[in-house]
């Protein structure tokens, strides 16, 4: 393990064990500190970041990805604001998840504590590398960042503007490190960190999720990528569905929870079919359709197998007609990857069924896929959407971010094989 990784996540761990204990308030102003200074220091971060853009541009990245990528002041004013959300949100630490008197006497009390050290790999998003500081700070963990080198000129000058301005404040500095390194070696040596780093989440698409799932020796928090599906179904209220399938796919394409296919109920493709064509075109969008889409329009590509696993993060939806709302479900099942998915219905026993058979982290019922987000659920910035079946799944805020802590509290209680005594006093 190369001496650069060591020293960060030594001063990681030292500052995660002084953050631990720290009540809420401290913790508050830290972030607000975090926030101003990043207002204050905008141009200097947007100036770091067109270094990334044009270096973006010059390897001929598209332009989704670039959109990802960019900053600009109106973009960090928002990344500043979502940390003063953060600390407006209540405190996780500490929360009494149960609790209850044993028959013996003993006052037992399951706690939320913080994980620790939480490293964070993901892609080329620098606002990720604020919005998991700031998670993790309020949370009480200290965070190890290694986010794309695509985007290391942003990331080191967010983490630079961090780290100064929680060295004016009780949470240490040092709680907020960024990984050393632009190559591979890098991301293994964070994989293989454990007893340094607590808990390790991925960020991105199946390739980064799938080889941090299977290469690391630290725990795993899989986020999955997004294969979002809109099901239209016979009878539904066709211009609601034509607004939140344009929304769901054309609002943001480059996010995880934009819609990457619709499926539209027989009973309703001909009515249907057609709007949905019309008003995807119009948004810029391609249909990759199969035989029975594409026979409604010209435009429609032909889709492939490939195209209904596809997380396009582009204007690109595949499309289908299915005979049966079951139908549409074995579809999800087949191709989807437990993101969101949605129903657009006017039928509560339709909605109810799909709801019950859609095996997702988030299922939407007559709106957008959109709205799988931890601003728009309340949580604040998340650290990102998980597709696994542990303790996190779905947009993972500040609870999921803990662990928990038994406490018994007695007078003296001893165990015995006749039972429970209680210890005499000295005095």
């Amino acid at each position: 393990m190369n001496t650069e990784f060591l020293k960060v996540a030594h001063a990681a761990r030292e500052a995660a064990a002084e953050l631990a204990p720290l009540p809420r308030a401290p913790k508050d102003r830290a972030l607000r500190a975090v926030a101003d200074a990043l207002v204050a220091h905008a141009a200097e971060i947007v100036e770091a970041n067109a270094a990334d853009v044009e270096q973006a541009r010059a390897q001929g990245t598209a332009e989704a990805m670039i959109d990802r990528l960019r900053l600009d002041e109106g973009r960090v004013a928002a990344i500043a604001e979502a940390v003063r959300q953060v600390a407006d949100l209540p405190d996780p630490v500490g929360e009494v998840v149960r609790g209850s008197t044993l028959p013996n006497g003993l006052e037992l009390r399951q706690l939320r504590v913080p994980l620790g050290v939480i490293g964070i790999i993901y892609e080329g998003r620098p606002n990720v590398t604020v919005d998991a500081a700031a998670l993790c700070l309020k949370s009480g963990n200290a965070v190890l960042l290694r986010g794309s080198s695509s985007a290391y000129s942003s990331n080191t000058a967010l983490v630079k503007v961090m780290q100064e301005a929680l060295a004016a404040t009780e949470v240490p500095s040092g709680a907020v490190q960024l990984v050393p390194g632009l190559t591979r070696d890098s991301v293994k040596t964070l994989m293989r960190a454990r007893g340094l780093v607590d808990v390790l989440i991925p960020r991105g698409g199946a390739s980064l999720i799938n080889s941090v799932v299977e290469e690391s020796s630290v725990p795993v928090i899989e986020t999955g990528t997004g294969n979002c599906h809109v099901y239209v179904d016979a009878g539904a209220d066709l211009d609601l569905a034509v607004e939140i399938l344009v929304n769901a796919k054309a609002q943001r394409p480059s996010v995880c929870n934009a819609a990457e296919t619709f499926l539209v109920h027989a009973d309703a493709a001909d009515a249907f079919v057609p709007r949905a064509l019309e008003a995807l075109k119009a948004a810029g969008v391609t249909v990759h359709g199969d035989a029975r889409v594409a026979r409604y329009g010209d435009d429609v590509v032909p889709a492939t197998e490939d195209d209904f696993t596809a997380e396009y993060l582009s204007l690109d939806i595949a499309a289908a007609v299915v005979d049966s709302l079951e139908d549409a479900v074995a579809h999800i099942r087949r191709y989807g990857s437990g993101h969101t998915d949605a129903i657009v219905t006017r039928s509560q026993q339709a909605a109810r069924r799909f709801v019950s058979l859609v095996d997702s982290a988030a299922v939407a019922v007559n709106a957008s896929t959109r709205f799988t987000d931890g601003g728009e659920f309340g949580f604040g910035a998340e650290i990102g959407i998980s597709t696994q079946k542990l303790h996190a799944r779905g947009p993972m805020g500040l609870p999921e971010l803990t662990s928990t802590k038994w406490v018994y509290t007695g007078e003296g209680q001893l165990r015995t094989a006749e039972g429970t005594v209680i210890a005499k006093s000295g005095q």
